[in-house]
């Protein structure tokens, strides 16, 4: 037999004691694979952590870890995290937390942060997708796309579009033009308004960061880096995505109040759509569909193209005018009871 499945040779020391074999990289091989990979990710943070580097079996260690991602294409990458979601579809969608600031001279500023069951390159996919219009229902439709900057993972956009908006008894269409800076090395996504017209000032950003579904089962290690939880979940954990969406809105001129008020809880509600339909999205590919985001996406198709009204539109609004009919009776039939 080979070497390798030979047991370790004890030997006596001068002093009458059993000599222990030396611990080398070779002996981890008869560790479980799970501790192993455990002890190869914290051996190789005290390395870096202490400058270690003398060539030999301490720089094993860490260069196999840092292996896994450097060999492995982004695609590929994004095909093993869309599998592991594959495999465990398990997920509830909630709602985004809002927070709306006004700065002085501003209509508002917006601040959304949600969570979305996909890794952040499939959800960053959706958002620079020329052909999104698809996805959010409030974009009408492209009128021009010109990539200005290209660097591989990273783009600079100049975009033309046209935006469906409603104010009061009114509604329209808004052409949009903004240059948007892309990025997917660290997956954010930044506009800026071009042109000035409707608005005087509009920009902001998205960012996606890589939100660590089943960690509990690297317990109790707390991984930091997509490749220490791909290392203690054995490539089987997946991978979720915390999402931010930063947004100020100025027009050419802001409306007093009390017209201010309702423009600006209007744009929280248009801002609200948009990322539910962005959440609808990642439902959709998952495979799952949220009844509670899908009647959010419907309800928000019907505002949006009211001179088309499907079937599914007609149904909720129907539904609506019943509820509120029952309502009006119920509330009659409760003060007839108090009188």
């Amino acid at each position: 037999m080979g070497s390798s499945n030979r047991e370790p040779v004890l030997s006596l020391r001068t002093d009458g004691w059993l000599q222990k074999p030396a611990l080398g990289f070779g002996s981890l091989l008869q560790i479980p694979d799970k501790i192993q990979n455990s002890l190869k990710v914290h051996f190789g943070r005290f390395l870096k952590k202490n400058g270690f580097g003398g060539g030999s079996e301490a720089e094993m260690l860490p260069m196999q870890v840092q292996g896994t991602c450097t060999t492995v294409a982004p695609e590929v990458r994004l095909d093993k995290q869309l599998q592991a979601w594959k495999n465990n579809p398990s997920w509830s969608d909630e709602p985004p937390e809002i927070k709306v600031t006004v700065p002085q001279g501003s209509l508002c500023n917006l601040n959304l942060k949600f969570k979305a069951g996909l890794p952040p390159d499939a959800v960053y996919n959706i958002i620079i997708d020329p052909e999104n219009k698809r996805v959010f229902k409030n974009i009408k439709e492209v009128i021009s796309r010109k990539v200005v900057l290209d660097e591989g993972p990273r783009q600079i956009v100049e975009v033309e579009q046209a935006a469906i908006w409603r104010f009061l008894w009114w509604s329209g269409v808004l052409s949009v033009h903004v240059f948007v800076d892309q990025n997917r090395t660290n997956h954010t996504v930044k506009f800026k308004q071009g042109r000035t017209g409707f608005m005087k000032k509009f920009e902001g950003s998205w960012k996606i960061e890589p939100l660590f579904v089943d960690k509990e089962a690297c317990h109790p290690l707390d991984p930091c880096t997509l490749e220490e939880y791909d290392s203690c979940t054995n490539g089987t954990g997946r991978v979720g995505s915390s999402i931010t969406l930063d947004q100020l809105i100025e027009p050419a001129m802001v409306p007093p109040p009390p017209f201010s008020w309702y423009l600006r809880g209007i744009t929280t509600r248009t801002t609200e759509m948009l990322v539910n339909d962005l959440i609808a999205e990642t439902a959709r590919l998952r495979g799952l569909a949220n009844n509670a985001i899908d009647k959010q996406y419907v309800e928000g198709k019907c505002d949006t193209s009211r001179d088309h009204l499907t079937e599914e539109c007609n149904d909720i609004k129907e539904r609506w005018r019943q509820r509120r009919k029952t309502g009006r009776h119920g509330n009659s039939l409760r003060l007839t009871a108090q009188g």
